[in-house]
């Protein structure tokens, strides 16, 4: 079909064609007969130099299509490559999985038949103690003595498998206490000490953000770990106050970065009872928003549990955090399942992942991606992946073959404590109030500030 363009184009032409002759006819000396000659042979001559232009274009457009085809069919060889080698390991895989189950089949039926063994010698143990009890007891009534009894079964040898029912609970009791006891001591003390671990980019190692970790001394400065008193803390209500003030401290240590360079950024941990709080999460709320300045650079950091068990009230304050500007960060990932496109919905802008995970080889038959696209796929929704706990230079040259662009562990430095001029004075560290209290201020006691708005000043101030 003839496009319009070449219509018009031809039109011109016989317009052109025909005002030439026609000039000469009226201002020469020239004739009809002449003119008219005139006319045809430039109509002639542009029809020509109209057919080998198009022909020059049309040569040019056929062969950067030849050559974006090219370029496809060796795209398309290489994913078929890669996937026939996919194919060639799963195959592998699953011949191997077929010769070990036989065996493991018959390993498994001869620790039943072990087990039940040992359960009729225990029950032959059991009959035998009872008729002694039974005939050193004589006449008196004696309570039949059963399994479960444990005066009966503490003398027969112990069994594999024992349940923890059988271990006192008392025992654990004081230790819970005690931590619990020394979390109060140092909140009240100000003895929460900040750590500072850096994250670097990957391959030229430049420090890119600071994750905040939080430490607690006890009255004889001992120091207790995140993993030593998170989880006392949060059964006893206190992890509030604990998050509050690390937030506190990260702002103000934020602050001091930004006087040397603007390109630094802090990673902050926040439970998720902090976030599950009404009076804890608006008291830190107030804090954020007077301090809005600093979000493009504060990063929240949440396990990845915490955002797969969201609740009506934890995702209205998360989304409340995201309208001020702040980002989150998602870490202790235990897979590679991760949607990328709900992350990145809830205001997700960074995912930590161990290195060994994402060089692990047995996650491939268990995940949807494989782990080398997972940096390409998060970065489609604005996401970028953090290879955590780096521990050597092999594994730094892998996960460059991920092209994984953040790294942190202690190949490049242990979380370290803040210098002395990095830390705040005692009195300057506000303590929230307790999540039952009322929303009136509380009284001021051992430095603590009275107001959000008391908090928003002296933060801005320091």
């Amino acid at each position: 079909m003839i496009r319009i363009s070449t219509i018009f184009i031809a039109i011109c032409m016989v317009l052109i064609a025909a005002s030439l002759g026609l000039i000469l006819y009226s201002v020469t000396n020239l004739g009809g007969y002449e003119s008219a000659l005139v006319a045809l042979t430039a109509l002639t001559f542009l029809i020509l130099y109209n057919a080998v232009s198009m022909r020059l274009r049309d040569r040019t457009d056929v062969g950067g299509q030849i050559a974006d085809l090219s370029r496809g069919t060796a795209d398309l060889a290489r994913q078929v490559a890669e996937f026939g080698r996919r194919m060639s390991a799963i195959e592998a895989r699953l011949a191997s999985s077929d010769s070990s189950g036989q065996d493991r089949i018959h390993t498994v039926m001869g620790e039943i038949g072990e087990l039940g063994q040992l359960v009729t010698q225990l029950a032959a143990s059991v009959a035998a103690h009872d008729e002694m009890l039974t005939a050193a007891a004589g006449p008196a009534p004696v309570r039949p003595a059963t399994q479960s009894d444990p005066e009966v079964v503490a003398p027969a040898a112990p069994v594999a498998g024992a349940t923890s029912a059988q271990v006192p609970a008392p025992q654990v009791a004081p230790a819970s206490a005690d931590i619990a006891a020394a979390i109060k001591s140092a909140i009240e003390a100000n003895r929460i000490d900040l750590y500072l671990q850096p994250m670097v980019t990957l391959p030229q190692r430049k420090v890119r953000f600071y994750e905040a970790v939080s430490r607690l001394r006890d009255e004889s400065d001992n120091i207790l770990t995140a993993a030593d008193f998170i989880a006392t803390a949060e059964s006893a209500g206190l992890i509030g106050q604990i998050d509050y003030m690390v937030m506190f401290r990260c702002v103000q240590v934020l602050r001091r970065l930004h006087v040397r360079s603007k390109d630094v950024g802090m990673f902050c941990n926040v439970s998720a009872a902090t976030l599950g709080s009404t009076d804890v999460f608006a008291q830190c709320l107030d804090f954020l928003e007077a301090n809005r300045a600093l979000a493009p650079s504060l990063v929240f950091e949440f396990k990845h549990s915490t955002f797969r068990n969201l609740g009506p009230k934890e995702s209205e304050h998360l989304a409340t955090l995201a309208r001020l500007g702040y980002s989150f960060s998602v870490d202790n990932v235990t897979d590679l399942r991760i949607d990328g496109r709900q992350l990145a919905d809830r205001g997700v802008r960074y995912v930590k992942i161990p290195a060994n995970l994402l060089l692990d080889q047995k996650q491939l038959s268990s995940s949807d991606i494989h782990a080398a696209d997972l940096s390409d796929l998060l970065g489609r929704f604005g996401i970028d992946l953090i290879a955590e706990k780096i521990e050597g230079e092999r594994a730094v040259v892998d996960l460059l073959d991920y092209d994984v662009r953040f790294g942190q562990g202690f190949l490049f430095s242990a979380p370290r404590p803040l210098r002395p001029e990095g830390t705040a004075p005692a009195e300057k560290t506000p303590k929230p109030a307790a999540p039952a209290a009322s929303a009136k201020p509380v009284a001021a006691e051992s430095g603590r500030l009275t107001g959000n708005a008391a908090l928003a000043r002296r933060a801005a101030q320091s």
